[in-house]
């Protein structure tokens, strides 16, 4: 079926959506954090990652192309994945998609990742929702939580200029790890898989990483403790 100002055949999603309630942010010298009910300010998982990673290849890359081209390609990183995010997140939750006023990049990544979510993904749980632990007392926004190959999962969406390698993105995994603590803290259903969706300008089909957080919760909960710490 064919939806008005649609540009494609699209697949319905079945929802079972769970109703989280909305938190505020505030940043704090640059940093996001979540605000509890109580008034506590837990930080963003991205926060605590960005904080506890070593950053030397990214001085180093920044040092070699130059501090304007570095904010040239990071804007356009951001805008990117930003256009991305948006039209996964209306596809899945059944939504008209329209690129009349996207860029051409959008469209040709977002058809990238459309064929993977028609083929593998349904029973939607959360679409860019909040997620916290008071336990860990850390906090997130999850892009997609459903069933990918019949398993409830993470699902994460990013871009890239050009293709990576497993073990370049462990912080994918770290972040993801700690968003499946999130959810089985605050619903008590385990999270068995994460899956990682790379959308590749230079490619025609996206990459696809799958891993389970088990492996990965550990370092990432350890992370966090030691932000705390800090």
């Amino acid at each position: 079926m064919q939806e008005k100002n649609s540009v494609f055949k699209r697949k319905n999603f079945t929802h079972k959506l769970l109703d989280f309630p909305d938190l505020n942010t505030i940043s704090k010298n640059g940093k996001r954090y979540y605000v509890m009910e109580s008034g506590d300010a837990y930080p963003s998982v991205t926060t605590v990652l960005d904080s506890m990673t070593d950053k030397t290849s990214l001085f180093e890359w920044r040092k070699r192309v130059g501090e304007a081209e570095a904010n040239k390609i990071s804007r356009r990183a951001a805008s990117r994945g930003t256009a991305l995010h948006l039209a996964c997140e209306k596809y899945v939750l059944n939504e008209d998609v329209n690129f009349s006023e996207e860029m051409p990049t959008t469209k040709m990544l977002f058809n990238q990742m459309k064929e993977v979510l028609d083929n593998k993904v349904d029973n939607i749980y959360c679409v860019e929702s909040p997620l916290v632990s008071h336990k860990l007392k850390v906090a997130g926004r999850v892009d997609l939580i459903a069933e990918y190959d019949d398993e409830i999962s993470i699902i994460d969406f990013k871009t890239s200029d050009k293709t990576k390698k497993k073990e370049w993105i462990e912080s994918y995994f770290l972040q993801a790890s700690l968003y499946s603590y999130m959810f089985w803290e605050m619903t008590g259903i385990p999270v068995k898989k994460i899956m990682i969706g790379i959308c590749v300008e230079s490619e025609t089909k996206p990459q696809i990483f799958i891993e389970s957080p088990v492996k990965y919760i550990e370092k990432a909960a350890g992370m966090v403790k030691n932000y705390h710490k800090n």
